[in-house]
């Protein structure tokens, strides 16, 4: 997490770097204003999550932190599109490719896992998938939803932008 956030802050600095050659604190606060839901996302994994995940929860668990750590197989197919942006390689072949891994990793990986784990839970335990939230504690599905809400939410940024990238370009009529 920390990394990723110091990555996007390299990104914030190399996008503003015509007007402003040094690292400064201007460039930190506007890279922090752009950025709170993402910087405020990582803190809260970073700082509360991780913890609980690695020393509250004892033994038990294991498969579904596992599960919550495939969600970053997106992360590498998500920061080569911006690199690919920075760029300009929007028109080429590799970047359409790469769209196409980013929304299939970010759908399988971050979206879909979360009724994965509920199906292998239920299996585990022989419950149907819709038995599962009422047999589990409330707090598992409390957590839950608030790790797929953004998730839903940043799958929908990223298919507004593939829709984009895929549609044919407006037809030029001569005036």
């Amino acid at each position: 997490m920390i990394y990723d956030s110091y990555a996007m802050y390299l990104c914030e600095w190399y996008r503003t770097r015509d007007r402003n050659h040094r690292h400064s604190l201007t460039t930190f606060r506007n890279f922090l204003s752009k950025n709170r839901l993402m910087i405020a996302h990582h803190a809260v994994i970073l700082f509360a999550l991780v913890p609980v995940a690695q020393r509250l929860r004892g033994d038990l668990g294991d498969f579904f932190v596992g599960c919550i750590f495939m969600a970053e197989l997106s992360t590498p197919f998500v920061s080569l599109g911006r690199v690919l942006i920075q760029l300009k390689q929007q028109h080429t072949l590799l970047f359409k490719a790469n769209g196409i891994l980013t929304l299939t990793t970010f759908l399988s990986c971050r979206i879909l896992l979360f009724p994965f784990m509920y199906w292998s839970y239920g299996q585990q335990q022989g419950l149907s998938l819709l038995q599962v939230p009422s047999s589990i504690p409330f707090y598992c599905n409390v957590a839950n939803a608030f790790l797929i809400a953004p998730q839903i939410y940043w799958f929908s940024l990223l298919c507004k932008k593939a829709s984009r990238l895929f549609d044919p370009p407006p037809d030029k009529k001569d005036s």
